[in-house]
């Protein structure tokens, strides 16, 4: 079986931008190509988005990087994330290498089951799945210390922001399918914070379960 090196990989996200140690060590230690489809996995190592199965998509590395080392400037080292949209699996991997306890939650059958073995196929021990509707989250581990959506939504779910923590913060992907901004959200005793980042691309959040 080829190895791939994913450390030339962290090297170009940190030139792109990327700044926590924490973030590029997982992104050098997760074979991205265990993620991928068979036909693709020489372009793993590749700082793009790929197709996987059921016509969706793994997301390009330094989406996940950015979206991760954001929830990680905290103050409070979050210990508890929840991700809406497991899909191949590989964001929650990064997650389970700086989280203590990652939740993910996928509406789609077939790739619920497919990211459930690699996540045993590796040992990812601390990463808990559920297959449901993303839009609900998964109140019975609520409140999460961050919580983290990988499909566009044209505005977000009331359901994740009250499964957010004091304090905790939210990022999502906010628009339409030509334009989509990630947004973070942050909770307060008063309520929430929001702040738009990066322009993105992503599947759209869709309810309900197949």
């Amino acid at each position: 079986m080829k190895k791939f090196d994913y450390q030339k990989l962290a090297d170009e996200l940190r030139h792109k931008g990327i700044e926590n140690d924490c973030v590029l060590n997982a992104i050098a230690q997760v074979p991205r190509d265990q993620f991928v489809r068979s036909d693709l996995k020489s372009y793993s190592t590749q700082d793009s988005a790929l197709p996987i199965d059921c016509e969706q998509t793994i997301s390009q590395p330094f989406v996940v990087a950015r979206m991760t080392e954001i929830i990680l400037k905290r103050k409070k080292q979050p210990e508890k994330v929840l991700e809406i949209g497991t899909g191949s699996g590989y964001q929650a991997a990064i997650l389970s290498k700086v989280i203590k306890e990652v939740y993910s939650v996928e509406r789609i059958e077939t790739l619920y089951d497919q990211a459930k073995k690699k996540f045993e196929a590796l040992s990812l021990k601390n990463i808990h799945t559920h297959y449901g509707d993303g839009h609900l989250g998964w109140s019975e581990h609520a409140p999460y210390d961050a919580i983290l959506v990988t499909a566009a939504s044209p505005e977000v779910p009331s359901a994740l922001l009250d499964q957010l923590a004091i304090g905790g913060i939210m990022v999502i992907p906010i628009g339409d399918s030509r334009h989509q901004a990630l947004i973070a959200i942050t909770r307060t005793k008063k309520g929430f914070k929001e702040q738009t980042l990066d322009p993105v691309i992503f599947v759209p959040f869709l309810p309900g379960t197949r």
